[in-house]
């Protein structure tokens, strides 16, 4: 993943890493972090070293001598300070302190590295040059994501060969990696020699906005360890270049009839399209473009199939994940295909034959007409998000779901190996979190949009988010996830992912004894929402805030104030009752 650690060294059966900063006259918090998440990622990651004491040393070879003491956490050391002159009496003292079990040393060399990258440093990667085998583990779930772009490069070959036109949904549960393989085909693809271009495109802002500029940034740090300066702006265009906002996209085809560029687009989330109204409201209030005819869909089928010879698109699809009012879902792709293209060749999965993706419509009127290919191996069905537990989509749909008692069989599975707290105190909250992180493990407080009365407890979720700020600035960032001051809503987050979180619920999405009740606040008091959309709307929203965390979460329920009449105790004393079932005694401080 582009780490290197200086020296390793293995010596009574302990794993010492070694960060040296010639000259360095002081020890500095950044090498700290640097040393430290070297000991997590071979904590997480190499399978010899999950059960080995790893002692992180921060050698800086000119700052004064300091006096280490060891404090051990989850098997790692916090980090100690070296100078030129103490690494053998350092090392020594660890040594003198602890009696480590015997392992092969060699076995632990050649042991397996099998790394989960965030969707951030995957993309940095794969911009590098690696692949998706190159940058994650090699389990079934990791496995599958080789599968699902093997088969994917087959389906682009076949239209190639064959002058067709198609069109594969790929499906999969909350982190699977769909945005990993939209990816990486994106940029195997993008071929000019072979005249064949490739473009990912997004409707999710805040995801391309992280990503251009995570791409940009990692370019100019890999262009200053050439020697080179390269301009933030010229990092940007090369970048957006590369992915792009889908509504930019869609409007530089507005009004002509010019030919794409690509011949392989992927549409990351495609089930957040636009319906015919959503986007006929748009261009005419935002463009000036009266009678625009298209659901999104349509017109972006529309714009690929101007390709006299061969074109495919590729459609990212997450089930129960529409989170926005005009957002068409599944159903809207296949009745466009139907009424203006139905000599395209359409590959499904299984699963879209699922209430989650086709919604309230009838599987066989969706596929009606259609020239249809099943594909399996287009469906990933591990989370590769969460590497701790693959098994935490199903529990948090349990959860959403009532149903209590799978939700509490699959607690007592994953709780080991993934830690959750439920809370009344925001404040035991942020500790616990900040108790958990280390290094640049990032963490951070996340809300639904429409968590108004999370206020009195200073959570403000109409605060505007800098959303490149939070997802990549440091600890020393007030703007930074970090500092748990701002939070990210589900628009915010989405497609992203944080390492641990606080989830703060509000009266919005509310239990009431048998199943949830849906609200949102309006102007001074909670309205009912009675629409079956937007309910769905909501619920989803929970679920992404819920499924945002790959190694831990803590949800915060506040107390209430019957003095308040929009913050009655009892919402959130019902919600809170609710979960506590599920989660047994994983409470934090002063529940009641």
């Amino acid at each position: 993943m582009g780490k290197r650690v200086d020296t390793i060294l293995l010596i009574q059966n302990i794993i010492f890493l070694l960060e040296f900063k010639c000259g360095d006259r002081e020890y500095r918090t950044s090498t700290s972090d640097q040393v430290y998440d070297y000991a997590l990622d071979l904590r997480n990651f190499q399978k010899e070293s999950h059960d080995k004491l790893l002692v992180p040393v921060m050698v800086s070879t000119k700052a004064p001598l300091v006096k280490n003491t060891l404090h051990e956490n989850d098997r790692i050391l916090q980090p100690l300070l070296c100078n030129a002159e103490n690494i053998a009496e350092t090392i020594s003292m660890v040594c003198n302190s602890y009696n480590e079990k015997c392992f092969d040393y060699i076995a632990w060399e050649h042991s397996e590295y099998l790394p989960t990258p965030t969707i951030i440093e995957a993309a940095q990667a794969l911009y590098r040059g690696h692949n998706v085998h190159d940058i994650t583990r090699s389990d079934a779930g990791a496995e599958n994501l080789t599968v699902t772009t093997d088969e994917i490069n087959r389906i682009i070959e076949y239209s190639k060969e064959h002058h067709s036109k198609s069109i594969c949904f790929v499906t999969g549960v909350p982190g699977a990696g769909k945005t990993l393989v939209g990816l990486n085909i994106a940029i195997q693809r993008s071929d000019a020699q072979r005249g064949e271009h490739a473009v990912f495109l997004s409707g999710n802002y805040p995801l391309v906005t992280v990503l251009q500029e995570a791409l940009a940034r990692d370019n100019i740090e890999r262009e200053k360890e050439r020697g080179n300066h390269l301009k933030k702006a010229d990092a940007r265009r090369t970048t957006s270049a590369f992915i792009q906002i889908i509504h930019k996209y869609r409007e530089s085809f507005v009004g002509n009839d010019h030919v794409p560029p690509e011949r392989i687009a992927i549409f990351d989330e495609a089930q957040r399209a636009w319906t015919h109204d959503q986007i006929a409201t748009f261009m005419q209030t935002k463009k000036g473009v009266a009678d625009f005819d298209y659901s999104e869909p349509e017109f972006l089928i529309s714009t690929m199939d101007r390709h006299r010879d061969w074109a495919v698109i590729i459609c990212l699809v997450g089930g129960g994940q529409e989170i926005n009012t005009g957002e068409a879902g599944l159903p809207e792709w296949f009745d466009a295909l139907r009424r203006s293209f139905p000599n395209w060749h359409v590959y499904i999965t299984p699963q879209l034959n699922d209430e989650e993706y086709r919604r309230d419509y009838a599987w066989s009127e969706m596929i009606a007409d259609l020239t249809i290919f099943e594909r399996e191996k287009m469906h990933l069905a591990t989370s590769v998000r969460s590497f701790r537990t693959p098994e935490l989509a199903t529990f948090i749909k349990a959860i959403l779901d009532v149903d209590t008692q799978k939700a509490k069989e699959l607690y007592q599975k994953i709780k080991d190996k993934y830690p959750l707290r439920l809370t009344r105190n925001l404040t035991d909250a942020k500790k616990w979190v900040r108790d958990k992180c280390h290094g640049t493990t990032r963490f951070g407080m996340l809300a639904s949009s429409g968590a108004l009365r999370l206020k009195p407890e200073g959570i403000f979720v109409k605060n505007a988010l800098s959303v490149e700020y939070w997802f990549l600035n440091g600890k020393d960032d007030v703007r930074s996830s970090y500092y748990l001051e701002d939070v990210a809503t589900e628009f915010d987050i989405q497609g992203l992912e944080l390492d641990y979180s606080i989830v703060a619920w509000d009266a919005d999405f509310r239990f009431n004894g048998s199943d949830w009740s849906y609200h949102r606040f309006v102007g001074k008091s909670w309205q009912n929402i009675t629409a079956k959309e937007r309910r769905l709307y909501l619920k989803n929203a929970y679920r992404v805030l819920l499924t945002r965390s790959r190694q831990g979460m803590v949800i915060f329920v506040p107390k209430g104030n019957d003095n308040d009449t929009t913050r009655k105790c009892q919402w959130y004393d019902s919600t809170f009752n609710y979960l506590s079932e599920i989660f047994g005694n994983e409470v934090l401080g002063d529940a009641l």
